[in-house]
């Protein structure tokens, strides 16, 4: 989960660094060479030192991410009795490194276009989900859910994840129409910018405003207080993100406000993956005698149909 949101944010180093094109190849640095190169002047790939070794050095990181998610495939691989759930997640790690490492090249042999950015960091996202829910897992049965929500709750849940997705996506038009495109000769998104950021703040409102009718409703449902803390954390950390975002705005979008802004929306995935967990829980199936057929999810199971 660490590493997941740490490539999201080492990433946006390399964007507001300006060293996005440093390795201005891939899977190569440069043609003939997987490590930067002393710039050649007149070159077409003249790219300053500073530069190729920044964005050399989040290439390098990609392996650690790799090796964490495929620490966390064989863990799962080893875990008895066997696991398809849990495997299934583990096994999102090492897959979704991997192909992110293949759009990022595709972001690269593209000249760092909007969209592929954009996407770039949107499967981050999904990624740092997916991670919250492996860690949850380990600590899980494998039966159906039981939610603690009754299912307008379970609506409200829904809605407010659906917003947050669309906030996540209308963040990535405002840096696409934004001065940090990662290299200074990358056209931008034209659209107006003031226009991008009032449809950001609005999603954000209303993300807020879910939020808020979602607590009111988990306090008088009476959730379990594991529930309540992590509603309360995310409360928080999407407070603090969207002080961040205003104080970026009203700054001129400083580069370390906007990696600090990509770990606020990191932790708000997490916090809201996290809250997902709390609300339902998977309890340990009982053990069958070999051979015996296990009943239909909702027939006399307990789990009711949920």
């Amino acid at each position: 989960m660490i590493t997941q949101a740490g490539i999201a944010v080492t990433g946006s180093v390399v964007r507001v660094t300006g060293s996005g094109l440093g390795c201005p190849t891939w899977p190569q640095c440069f043609p003939g060479s997987l490590v930067p190169q002393s710039p050649m002047s007149g070159s077409r790939f003249e790219v300053a030192a500073l530069h190729q070794w920044i964005e050399f050095s989040n290439r390098l990181l990609v392996g650690l991410v790799l090796l964490v998610g495929l620490a966390c495939l064989v863990v799962a691989l080893l875990v008895r009795p066997w696991r398809p759930r849990l495997v299934l997640l583990a096994a999102t790690m090492p897959i979704g490194v991997v192909a992110q490492a293949v759009l990022g090249g595709i972001t690269v042999r593209t000249g760092l276009t909007w969209w592929t950015v954009a996407g770039h960091f949107l499967v981050s996202m999904v990624l740092v989900w997916l991670a919250v829910l492996l860690v949850a897992a380990f600590a899980e049965g494998d039966a159906p859910p039981r939610w603690h929500l009754p299912g307008p709750l379970r609506g409200l849940l829904y809605s407010a994840t659906a917003v947050l997705a669309a906030l996540l996506i209308a963040g990535t038009l405002v840096t696409a129409a934004g001065p940090h495109a990662g290299d200074t000769a990358t056209p931008r998104l034209a659209l107006s910018v003031p226009a991008l950021v009032h449809l950001h703040a609005d999603l954000l409102v209303g993300f807020l405003g879910l939020l808020t009718g979602l607590g009111c409703a988990l306090r008088a449902a009476g959730v379990p207080g594991r529930t309540w803390r992590r509603y309360s954390v995310l409360i928080g950390v999407v407070a603090a993100q969207g002080t961040v975002g205003v104080v970026q705005y009203l700054t001129g979008v400083p580069e370390v406000l906007v990696s600090l802004h990509v770990l606020g929306a990191a932790s708000v995935v997490v916090a809201m993956a996290a809250l997902w967990t709390s609300c339902r829980v998977r309890d340990e199936l009982p053990a069958l005698p070999v051979g015996a057929a296990r009943p239909l999810t909702g027939a006399g199971t307990g789990y009711g149909g949920s």
